[in-house]
């Protein structure tokens, strides 16, 4: 068992040699874990998929993973009727008032990053029971997965059930700052987020949230979720750098339609090219109505009938090969954009892209358009879709973790698991600086970012993540990158 789990060490290396290349005063080889052998998890039996959060895309979704495998590492037994005791006093004082946690040196502020025994703790903050469980669990699979790479004994991560609510995350902040937490990693949605930063800046305990919502973000709260603003500017620069120069864009009337809309405006605009169509339906709505009229398509039919009246008394032959060749046709011209953005995903997504051809948007003539929400498996099956190109992270360099996961737990993992397992791996790095631990702000806000999963990424002083991301054109059986994610940030701002 122990050759086997040497050589499985070995491995993980040769894989993330690269993945997390950290800054100064940050040590980037992996440290072997000093525990006892791994028995392996089972798989669970599979589960339909549920409903999506406002605060994450339908791709985040998938069957439910199995319980965690053994190599947690849970605080010793004498320690928890301690922890629940400070946690208890934590939570009775007023908002105002800041926790009883030990304090020293962090930069020049911020809480003890060793306890006695030498360990220091993060924790994780993720919603195992309630709705979103599902989630969370996977989260914590892959969180567990960066532990066994990454982790040595000097590490210690905390799992804090949230329940899935503010008020949970809330709670779950408050013990965590109790029990000495020098980082929060987690929760999952931007309400959440927002209840544990206001808890953790009073401790000055930096939080790294898996949320995409950039309102969640503030000074010392930091969201590293898949942003959909990120997303847009990075594939209408690239339309309009390939040629387009008439956009439109087709979005829900939700927070996401509109987070979309407003970077899809801001970008064409910067660019220099013309928004001819901005069209939006409801949840559950009239797409038919919709894109019937983003497509023109009335006017456009109505002026195929014209033609063809006209021809009909003409008895010459390139009148009668112009007739015939017309009632071919559904309608006459093409819409008023050479290029739509859908800011959707999942099943609304391909009931949309059905019906764009119905109204005569040809995919040969409009180039279409899309998020990180297009970023799953069999995105080519709906043939209105494919030569779209969409931005997300570069599939190839999450590959192998995914694969390890499936082996691992029997079950594939949701898209959103490598926030979990970059974040983690992070934390754990960060504890062996050549200085010791430092989840400082210049540290974690450096310029150059680090390299994970997902390629590069990195955590600006004001909350919110930047991460560098590729351009796929959909194909019928997956996607390839057509250009490729930048691989450092040329500046801050980026």
């Amino acid at each position: 068992m122990m050759a086997d789990r040497t050589m499985r060490r070995r491995m993980c290396a040769a894989w993330m040699g690269a993945v997390l290349m950290l800054g100064t005063g940050c040590q980037s080889s992996r440290v072997a874990l000093d525990t006892q052998p791994v028995p392996a998890p089972q798989p669970a039996p599979a589960a339909a998929e549920v409903a999506a959060p406002p605060d994450l895309p339908p791709e985040a979704y998938a069957p439910p993973p199995p319980p965690p495998p053994a190599w947690t590492n849970p605080p010793p037994r004498q320690m928890v009727q301690e922890r629940r005791t400070r946690a208890a006093e934590v939570a009775a004082r007023p908002d105002g008032a800041t926790p009883s946690v030990q304090s020293a040196p962090l930069g020049a502020t911020g809480p003890q990053l060793f306890d006695n025994s030498g360990v220091s703790r993060v924790a994780l903050l993720l919603p195992l029971t309630g709705r979103h469980a599902r989630i969370g669990a996977a989260l914590r699979n892959a969180a567990q997965l960066a532990l066994f790479d990454w982790a040595d004994p000097s590490f210690e991560l905390m799992f804090l059930d949230t329940g899935g609510s503010p008020g949970g995350a809330r709670e779950a902040a408050v013990t965590a700052i109790s029990d000495g937490a020098a980082l929060i990693l987690g929760p999952l949605l931007a309400d959440s987020t927002r209840a544990v930063g206001r808890v953790a800046r009073r401790s000055e305990v930096p939080v790294v949230s898996f949320s995409n919502d950039s309102t969640a973000a503030s000074d010392g709260v930091y969201v590293v979720g898949f942003r959909p603003e990120t997303e847009v500017r990075r594939v209408v620069a690239h339309a309009v750098t390939e040629g387009a120069r008439r956009l439109a864009v087709l979005a829900p009337y939700d927070s996401y339609g509109d987070r979309v809309v407003a970077e899809f405006q801001a970008t064409a605009r910067g660019l220099g090219a013309e928004i001819t169509r901005v069209a939006r339906y409801p949840d559950g709505g009239d797409y038919d109505a919709v894109i019937r009229q983003l497509a023109d398509y009335d006017r456009r039919r109505a002026a195929l009938q014209s033609q063809m009246e006209a021809l009909e008394g003409r008895s010459d032959a390139a009148s009668r090969r112009a007739l015939a060749r017309l009632e071919t046709l559904h309608t006459v011209g093409n819409p008023a954009f050479d290029a739509l953005l859908i800011a959707d995903g999942g099943r609304r997504l391909q009931e949309i892209a059905a019906l764009l051809p119905y109204y005569d948007i040809d995919p040969k003539v409009v180039r279409m358009l899309g998020t990180g929400q297009w970023d799953v498996a069999g995105i080519g099956t709906e043939p209105a879709l494919i030569g779209g190109w969409y931005a997300a992270a570069d599939p190839s360099g999450r590959a192998a973790l995914m694969q390890r996961y499936t082996r691992t737990f029997g079950q594939t993992p949701p898209r959103i698991a490598t926030l979990a397992y970059d974040a983690t791996a992070l934390a754990a790095v960060l504890v062996r600086g050549a200085k010791g631990p430092d989840y400082s702000a210049p540290t974690l806000t450096q310029d150059t970012g680090f390299m994970g999963t997902d390629g590069i990424f990195r955590l600006r002083p004001g909350g919110l993540g930047e991460r560098a991301l590729a351009v796929l054109e959909v194909e019928e059986r997956g996607s390839r990158v057509i250009d490729p994610a930048p691989e450092r940030f040329p500046e801050p701002g980026f």
